[in-house]
């Protein structure tokens, strides 16, 4: 089993209902450990849109880095995401912001999240 610490965020709709309803989803594949707080976050990348409300939350998996990506694509899409343009506004963003004590950089999947730190 191996811990990682997901991102959450959203910026269009109910976005309290919008994260609750992912973490519902990802309960149901995994073991959450913690939940950060809420948090908001003005747009980064493209400014001109309502502002991001996040979370973070250590989860246990024994998906592989890669599967756990699929996973939480599909949970994007499965919760209403619309891909629109990059950075654009979103109904649920999942990303993976560590995963173990893993460094991987491939064209698909880069842990840690690489903006993790303009995140903060």
């Amino acid at each position: 089993m191996s811990i990682a610490y997901l991102g959450l965020g959203t910026n269009l709709g109910d976005r309290k209902e919008n994260l609750r309803k992912a973490i519902e989803a990802i309960a149901l594949k995994m073991d959450i450990y913690q939940q950060s707080s809420l948090y908001e976050t003005a747009a980064w990348g493209y400014t001109d849109q309502p502002d991001f409300l996040n979370q973070v939350v250590q989860v246990e998996t024994d998906l592989t880095p890669l599967r756990l990506l699929n996973f939480l694509k599909r949970t994007e899409v499965e919760l209403g995401r619309v891909e629109n343009f990059r950075y654009g506004p979103r109904q649920i963003d999942l990303d993976i912001l560590f995963f173990d004590d893993l460094v991987k950089n491939t064209s698909r999947l880069q842990i840690p999240h690489p903006r993790l730190a303009e995140r903060a």
